[in-house]
């Protein structure tokens, strides 16, 4: 397995958790905002697993339907990913 991959999904993942709970924090407080395209670009990036967590931790974006339907297919497209790189043994 390589680590560097491990790393990187692990990073991406926690980045988009934090991203998740500061635009929450920043919403309630009225203050600037994350873009959704950042967080968005986020889950593209393989950290849809750390966004979902985010939404449903800090109840946060789970009303929009890009946000809600949006993570879910990103989580099937990226979990396809991962078993097909562990199946094939390039992980």
């Amino acid at each position: 397995m390589d680590k560097t991959l491990l790393y990187y999904f692990a990073g991406v993942n926690l980045i988009a958790l934090i991203l998740y709970g500061a635009d929450k924090t920043r919403a309630v407080r009225g203050e600037w905002r994350i873009p959704e395209s950042t967080l968005i670009l986020c889950g593209v990036l393989g950290g849809c697993y750390g966004s979902y967590l985010g939404m449903r931790l800090f109840h946060h974006k789970t009303k929009k339907p890009l946000f809600r339907y949006g993570m879910l297919f990103l989580m099937v497209v990226w979990t396809a990913v991962l078993a097909n790189m562990i199946h094939s043994g390039s992980w």
